[in-house]
């Protein structure tokens, strides 16, 4: 507020004197002295309205028009578009030397045309190479990605939450925030040997970038060199899945180098990059899941989406299934929906190996997906 006063007496100020002298020149143009009273007074007047009331808005509002565009655009494309901008104005003014040494208009006109031109180019080429500045500077964050508003939760020294609204609850009830994102999705190892991912991509869920760290390269040829005849076909396996995922241009696939020290555990360092990037991490891994979420990283866990689609079925529901094997408990059999839900049929035994009505008793969720219970139709 203060800032905006100023700004009103300095311009009303500024414009005022120039209203004041403008009066002055035209009293001196006329043959009449006493005309300097009424133009200088109106100009002067004239002039202290405009600067007092119209000049801040048209100073105000494209400045804060040009800092929330400014604002919106990535740490990255800003660095990368300045770098262009700057080698297209050195090579606009090499090769306007010559043009300097013309007659006429041309000697100035060119060499404007040339800067403009060439430095629009080089903005264009900047942010089209966005992408390798991020690679280089991985802590750049985008601009929606910033710290939380003044009007998210703040804790106090009571240890409560407290919110704009003026609701406050004890700290243990508040869910961590979860970093921001930035578009980008690091992929663990884990979730590219599960190889869901490539089919993933190619519904056009996922959306960003996906970042491969070089240590997760290096794990995953580990992986594909073992002794173990097992862990070497998972290791070849995910190969396989980043090679389909290379070759697959819906979701851009890059890889960031960066190692791993000594004595440092991959899933360690893979959610601190997560957290200096402001990144979601791609996985199927459990432990990685819920550590990663302790730390304030946004997780994609390929497993819990996976649950989170299969067919939803309710007690009483009636089904056809193929009962393929025998349970744990005695009498029990098993039979598999076409999702992968495994079915528990009670007395379900003496139908094994044939198809067989049954009803669903009840339904439990669990973290390794969903189990239905159910009874055989009549019994």
């Amino acid at each position: 507020m203060l800032a905006l006063w100023t700004l009103r007496a300095l311009s009303a100020g500024g414009l005022g004197v120039i209203g004041w002298q403008f009066g002055l020149y035209i009293s001196e143009l006329s043959v009449e002295r006493e005309v300097f009273l009424p133009w200088g007074l109106a100009l002067a007047l004239a002039g202290i309205i405009i600067g007092g009331f119209l000049v801040p808005y048209l100073i105000l509002k494209p400045w804060r028009m040009c800092a929330k565009y400014i604002s919106s655009v990535p740490g990255s494309a800003l660095i990368s578009g300045t770098a262009g901008l700057l080698v297209g104005l050195i090579v606009a003014s090499l090769i306007s030397i010559p043009l300097y040494t013309t007659s006429g208009w041309l000697s100035w006109c060119l060499p404007v045309i040339i800067n403009v031109l060439l430095g629009l180019f080089g903005v264009g080429m900047g942010v089209q190479r966005e992408r390798d500045i991020r690679a280089i500077f991985p802590g750049l964050d985008t601009p929606n990605q910033t710290n939380m508003s003044a009007n998210g939760p703040t804790m106090s020294s009571n240890g409560t939450t407290s919110h704009d609204n003026g609701w406050t609850g004890k700290a243990d009830k508040v869910k961590t925030p979860k970093a921001s994102r930035n578009g980008n999705i690091l992929v663990d190892t884990s979730a590219i040997i599960d190889g869901r991912i490539a089919d993933l991509s190619i519904t056009g869920f996922l959306e960003g970038s996906l970042v491969v760290p070089r240590f997760v390269l290096d794990e995953l040829r580990h992986i594909a060199d073992s002794n173990d005849p097992l862990r070497r076909n998972r290791g070849r396996r995910g190969l396989e899945v980043l090679g389909k995922l290379r070759k697959d241009e819906s979701v851009p696939l890059q890889v960031l180098d960066v190692g791993v020290e000594n004595g440092n555990e991959v899933d360690a360092v893979l959610v601190q990059l997560a957290r200096e990037m402001k990144s979601s991490i791609l996985t199927t891994d459990y432990n990685l899941n819920r550590v990663a979420e302790l730390q304030g990283v946004q997780v994609l866990n390929v497993n819990e989406l996976a649950n989170a689609l299969k067919s939803i079925v309710i007690p009483g529901e009636e089904l056809r299934v193929n009962i393929v094997q025998e349970g744990k408990e005695v009498g029990q059999g098993v039979a598999y929906l076409d999702d992968g839900t495994m079915v528990v049929i009670e007395g379900g035994r003496r139908y094994l190996n044939a198809f067989h009505d049954v009803a669903v008793t009840r339904v439990l969720q669990t973290a390794a997906g969903r189990i239905v219970f159910a009874q055989p139709k009549g019994d």
